[in-house]
């Protein structure tokens, strides 16, 4: 990983989107592409990011007080209230063209894997199928003894202050990655195998500091794939892109995703 990105990496205005021409010989072949997605592509459709900019959540609220498996033995009425309200604001919300311009990346090229590190499930709201998930899911809430999983939807309205007991006397909990839990290891093993196979690569709306997933970008590098970011700050990793778009990823990914389809059809 590099220490810090360049200062004279290049960037791209967005009207119109001229790529580099190491991007547009890429994607006028690219059989396998990874897009790699944070928070930042649903801040556009309201909800908060947890670095980065004005009101990430974590800078309101303590990480360890709310997402950790201590806070939830020892509070878990005030942790299952907060993650019922993120619910509820994820199911209010609308996937933004953002998300919509993942879809479309799916049909321009033979073989799309679209790995997130968000949990609202916008994604598969837009119509992206197959989705890997590295921090889990808020749509689904598990047993914190047994495995048991049921909907979240019907957990929170079951009882929406204080988290609903399981048959077999645990609590539910959101299926969420909290601090100082492992990935699923299915999920990350599949999304570092097509970041390795990937000939392109798209990181968008990520401030890429949360491992292991950040250390997707750096495997595609390694195995040879053209990278490109959609991020409005650099990042750590910014210095491995072609291309980096400074712009937010509800107005950047649309005119990616119509300039890449342009290599295609030239």
């Amino acid at each position: 990983m590099p220490d810090s990105p360049p200062a004279d990496l290049p960037s791209t205005d967005l009207a119109p989107l001229e790529l580099p021409a190491t991007v547009r010989r890429r994607a006028a072949t690219a059989r396998r592409v990874v897009a790699f997605t944070g928070a930042g592509v649903s801040r556009e459709s309201g909800l908060a990011t947890f670095r980065g900019g004005e009101g990430g959540l974590w800078d309101r609220f303590r990480p360890e007080e709310l997402a950790t498996p201590e806070a939830f033995a020892s509070h878990p009425e005030r942790v299952w209230g907060w993650y019922a309200w993120r619910f509820r604001a994820a199911a209010a919300a609308e996937p933004n063209p953002g998300h919509h311009a993942l879809v479309r990346l799916g049909e321009i090229f033979p073989q799309l894997t679209l790995v997130t590190q968000n949990v609202d499930g916008l994604h598969q709201r837009a119509g992206s199928r197959g989705v890997l998930e590295v921090h889990g899911t808020l749509r689904r809430a598990r047993c914190h003894r047994c495995g048991t999983e049921r909907e979240m939807a019907a957990a929170v309205e079951e009882s929406p202050d204080e988290p609903p007991r399981c048959p077999c006397g645990g609590r539910f909990r959101p299926a969420v990655v909290w601090f100082g839990e492992p990935l699923p290891q299915d999920v990350l093993r599949r999304a570092a195998e097509a970041a390795g196979e990937a000939d392109l690569f798209v990181a968008a709306g990520t401030s890429a500091t949360v491992f292991p997933a950040a250390g997707l970008i750096d495997t595609a590098h390694r195995g040879g794939a053209v990278v490109i970011e959609v991020n409005p700050e650099p990042t750590a990793f910014s210095g491995l892109a072609e291309l980096r778009i400074a712009a937010p990823s509800g107005e950047a990914l649309p005119r990616l995703a119509a300039a890449l389809a342009a290599c295609r059809a030239g």
